[in-house]
This record gives structure tokens, sequence and C-alpha cells, in this order.
């Protein structure tokens, strides 16, 4: 499978994260999967491009021109894909992937979390959001997802478009059931 994988593009986040993003990189691999990510050498996009790309994975970088003029690619990118701006990454790591994972992330991650599944709630497509919970970082946005669904604000279930994962064998049950 082609894996679309959103991420933070910081260094100074917690620690644990990036470790628990190389073994989900190593098992990328192992498994034959590859992934389509931002392309940026920062943060858990680089970990996760790095890791994938160490073990013998395939890594698609999407970038945006400003990523590229600013020298914020990573060199453990196989394929470049250029593109214009942020929206036009959202839509082409759509197009290219099966399923997408979302590490811990900040604004831009939360963006791409939902216009996946907003565009799948409404037919663009059946693709799927796995929230990698590490450190129970998606409690909160889990909460409220279950809140705005109580309240009538989602139709139909809020886990027919996005699902939570707590270790990569949940990731792994997520994957072989779609």
């Amino acid at each position: 499978m082609k894996i679309s994988i959103f991420c933070s593009a910081n260094d100074n986040i917690d620690k644990d994260f990036f470790k628990m993003t190389e073994e989900l990189g190593a098992w990328i691999a192992k498994n034959n999967h590859s992934i389509v990510f931002g392309g940026c050498n920062c943060g858990l996009m680089e970990c996760i491009g790095k890791s994938v790309h160490n073990a013998g994975g395939m890594t698609i970088g999407v970038i945006p021109q400003i990523i590229e003029k600013g020298g914020k690619v990573s060199d453990s990118i196989d394929v470049n894909i250029a593109c214009d701006n942020l929206s036009d990454r959202k839509e082409l790591m759509l197009a290219k992937s099966d399923v997408v994972i979302a590490l811990p992330g900040g604004i831009g991650t939360l963006d791409e979390i939902f216009t996946v599944a907003a565009s799948h709630t409404i037919g663009y497509h059946k693709k799927t959001v796995i929230l990698y919970n590490m450190k129970g970082f998606y409690d909160s946005l889990i909460a409220l997802l279950n809140d705005m669904q109580d309240r009538g604000m989602i139709r139909g279930k809020w886990t027919d478009y996005i699902l939570a994962a707590e270790n990569i064998s949940d990731i792994e049950g997520i994957m072989k059931s779609m």
C-alpha cells in the first residue's frame, strides 16, 4: 500500500515520538508499503522519510516550491513531486495514497486530517485517516470528535472516516481490514 503520512515538521517535540516514528517507518518498509509524505527535512517528517528509506522502503516526497527554495528538502526521498502550495500538496498526497496515517502534528496536520475526512464524508473517496495516538496525543481530539458527534454535528459516525490506533499492531489491524 501507499501510505500518506501527515505529521509535525518540528524538531523540538517529545523524543518518544521520534522513536515511535522510526519503528513505524521500519514496519512500513518491512511490509513492502511505501510512503507519500511532505518531503521536509525537519521533525517527524524527516524521521519517517529517513526510517522508511534506510529500511529499503520507497519514499515519495510531495514538496511545495517554498520548501524547496528554503533548502528544507529531505535527502531520503526516492521520488520528488513538486507542487505549488499546501493545497496542491494535500490533493497530490491523497491521489497517490491508499490510506492516511496522521502522526502527532500541529495546525497543518489537523488541516490535512480534516480535509481528507471531509472529502470522504461527501463521497470524493473512501480513504481512511488513521490517527496514530502516540502517548495519547490525539485523546483531546477524539474527545472533541465524540462531543461533536453527540451534538449531531457529524454526519454518521466520525469513526466511519477516522480511526485511532494506539500502536503499530492497531495500525496493521486497521490496514488488513481495508
